[in-house]
């Protein structure tokens, strides 16, 4: 930090914002972070509050948005008029993020179910005379029901 201005120079706030150069850098060629200053020599330095632009930007890629929607975003801060714009493009991301984290939950529930069948039916496989090979097509289907393997356990057969 320059102690006569506050600033951190850019290693510093990478350091600070636990990112890197090039991604604040590319960010600044996005337009979604601007050097609060930049020395003679070209060196950028960002206000210590910068780093909560960064960390939202961070936080909103963590919620799948791309730089370009939180962009957007970003670009409503400040102006009174622009308020409402800002708050439904945040409401629209977020409600987009949250579909699609449902339908991954829904996914991954329905892959949760396939593991515990393919486990219950493995539980099985242990009182079975037969031991999947090439001679029986692994056990595809079922020598004890006839029935078709879970999908998770006829792919390790």
């Amino acid at each position: 930090m320059e102690p006569q201005t506050g600033l951190l120079k850019i290693g510093d706030f990478a350091r600070a914002a636990g990112t890197n150069l090039r991604t604040l850098r590319y960010y600044e060629e996005l337009g979604l972070l601007a050097p609060t200053k930049r020395s003679e020599g070209g060196f950028r330095y960002y206000r210590t509050v910068d780093l909560h632009r960064v960390r939202s930007i961070q936080m909103l890629q963590d919620l799948g948005l791309s730089l370009e929607e939180i962009g957007g975003i970003l670009s409503c801060r400040g102006d009174e008029a622009e308020q409402r714009t800002l708050l439904d493009r945040v409401e629209a991301a977020l409600a987009r993020q949250e579909e699609l984290i449902r339908a991954r939950l829904e996914r991954l529930e329905q892959q949760r179910r396939g593991l515990l069948e393919a486990r219950e039916k493995l539980a099985d496989c242990g009182e079975c005379d037969h031991a999947p090979s090439a001679a029986n097509n692994w056990c595809e289907p079922c020598a004890q029901n006839g029935r078709s393997l879970p999908a998770a356990l006829s792919a390790l057969f």
